[in-house]
């Protein structure tokens, strides 16, 4: 692979976790610069992993991986779109302050987990072609927690446009994303 491709790659593969961060920062309470760091750091570390661990599994059980992707993805993102949903409608609609100033750990993880399956898979295809895992993970890593820093901030501004209910469609927005990734593969049969 060239480098002109890998960046490609690259950048393809944090597109999801790019909105995926911007419902985030919406969902926060004034998200600051550290917090959006914070998140791209989390994102951008499973980004690496996972195409490392789908690359490892290329080698093992590809059929499995790229067979269940789809629905991983989906089911993971439905189900905190569902969760902020329901937070965002619990919500106080002129309570700016309820609003949580950062993400728990265990969310952002799951998230990005989420948002990252098809980086897996993509490291079950790189298996086959016998490409050199490590730069790959490594730009891809980067190039998500770059995208995920920035969707955090443009989270933000978003989130003073869309008030008290950001949650909500922070939480629309990932359950679009997950219909989009089965979409996508159930219709490249």
């Amino acid at each position: 692979m060239n480098i002109a491709t890998i960046a490609l790659l690259a950048f393809g593969m944090s597109m999801d976790a790019f909105a995926a961060a911007v419902g985030k920062g919406a969902a926060l309470h004034r998200p600051r610069l550290r917090e959006a760091l914070r998140t791209g750091l989390i994102f951008g570390a499973i980004e690496t992993l996972t195409p490392i661990v789908g690359w490892l599994l290329g080698l093992a059980a590809a059929a499995y991986v790229r067979a269940w992707d789809h629905w991983i993805a989906f089911c993971l993102l439905g189900l905190l779109g569902i969760r902020m949903i329901y937070a965002g409608l619990q919500a106080d609609s002129d309570a700016e302050e309820e609003k949580p100033s950062r993400h728990g750990f265990w969310l952002l993880a799951i998230t990005g987990l989420a948002t990252s399956i098809d980086a897996m898979a993509v490291g079950v295809g790189l298996a086959f072609l016998d490409v050199e895992i490590l730069p790959v993970a490594l730009a891809i890593g980067c190039t998500t927690t770059i995208m995920v820093t920035l969707g955090v901030m443009l989270g933000r501004v978003l989130g003073k446009l869309a008030g008290s209910r950001a949650e909500i469609v922070g939480g629309i927005l990932l359950i679009v994303i997950g219909s989009l990734i089965l979409w996508e593969h159930l219709h490249e049969v």
